[in-house]
Order: C-alpha cells, then sequence, then structure tokens
C-alpha cells in the first residue's frame, strides 16, 4: 500500500494531480478540499495517500491532510459509496462541515452534493455517526497532543449559538444563510442571532 508521497508537483488538471517522486510520475487523484491548498506547479508538494485496487485499474488518491483520507477510508465502507462518490464528498464539503452534517442529520446539504440523492444521504447519516466518533468526535476533535485543534470561525460561531440554546440544525441554516463577506467568529454570531430574531 503506498501511504505517502512527497515530490514535485509536476501537473495539477482537477481531480487529477501528478506527482514527480524521483523521476517517476504518480498520477494521484484529489478531491477539491486537497486543490485549495496545493502550492503552484513546480513546488514540492507531499500528500497522504490511499491506494484503491481494482481488476481493471489501480488508483491513488491524495489528500492534504490525514483527516481528510481518514474520512474517505470510512465514506467508502458505507454500503452504496465508493471512492468517486466518496471524493465528491470531500469536494462538496470540508470534514468539519461533513461532521456537522451528519451531527444535525441535514440531509438537505448532504443533497446538495453532486452524486448524493436523498436515500444515500440518510444512509450516511444513520452509518456515519459511530464511525466519526471513533475518529475522534466532531469538528471540535482534539489533536494528538491533546490539545483542541485550531477551529474554523464557523467551527466556533457554531458552537457558540449552540451553548446560547439553539438546536444544531438552526444553526446549520443560520451560518449557511451567511454573506461570505462574513469571516469573523464574532460576526458571524452577531449576524445569525439578527436572522434568528427577525
Amino acid at each position: 500500500m503506498i501511504g505517502h508521497l512527497r515530490g514535485k508537483l509536476a501537473a495539477k488538471h482537477p481531480p487529477l494531480l501528478l506527482v514527480d517522486v524521483g523521476g517517476v510520475g504518480y498520477e494521484v487523484e484529489a478531491p477539491m478540499s486537497t486543490f485549495y491548498g496545493l502550492p503552484g506547479v513546480g513546488a514540492e508538494v507531499s500528500l497522504h495517500t490511499h491506494l484503491v485496487v481494482r481488476e481493471d485499474a489501480h488508483i491513488l488518491f491524495g489528500f492534504g491532510t490525514e483527516r481528510e483520507r481518514s474520512l474517505f477510508r470510512e465514506l467508502i465502507k458505507v454500503s452504496g459509496v465508493g471512492p468517486r462518490i466518496a471524493l465528491g464528498i470531500l469536494s462538496g464539503a470540508t470534514v468539519d462541515e461533513f461532521h456537522r452534517c451528519v451531527d444535525t442529520q441535514d440531509v438537505a446539504s448532504l443533497t446538495r452534493i453532486p452524486g448524493i440523492g436523498r436515500k444515500t444521504a440518510e444512509r450516511l447519516i444513520i452509518e456515519m455517526r459511530d464511525r466519526l466518533k471513533a475518529l475522534g468526535g466532531s469538528a471540535f476533535a482534539t489533536s494528538p497532543g491533546g490539545t483542541q485543534a485550531a477551529s474554523s470561525p464557523q467551527a466556533e460561531a457554531f458552537s457558540a449559538l449552540v451553548s446560547l440554546g439553539y438546536k444544531p440544525a438552526e444553526v446549520t441554516r443560520l451560518l449557511q444563510g451567511l454573506d461570505p463577506s462574513v469571516t469573523t467568529t464574532e460576526e458571524m454570531i452577531r449576524h445569525a442571532l439578527r436572522s434568528a430574531a427577525k
């Protein structure tokens, strides 16, 4: 099993990457969440990988973080979810966003991801609930050092609003309705509270 690649990024054509490792070019398929964090062509890149072996092909999937790869590995265990759909899920939602969808049973958000119908979304929520807990909880998982991993402003706003007594599904709806220009935790909370009061 090829678990890690480090080399020169020779080409990137979503969802395909070409990584030159010591003169050997590895074709790697990656989700958009990984693409957004890639350096320019010619720069060194390091990827966590997962090799899928089929009768007609060996396909290498690459991820910018261990959390993305771990989620991918759990997703492909779900009935009816293969590597392509798992890649689509990671392209349509961050790891934290997917955790929130499962935690809040947000079927609507999952069905907005291309290739995910209502039945698949419901199956994902049911089957992934316990698996996500085994992976280390939700968006607020702790890092290997035992300290809380840095949360995104949206994750912090989500936690704060739930603490204020709002239901998780309602908080998800409020945060999704925010203008993209709202980027800090404080602004998100302020705008969400205004929306909730209308």
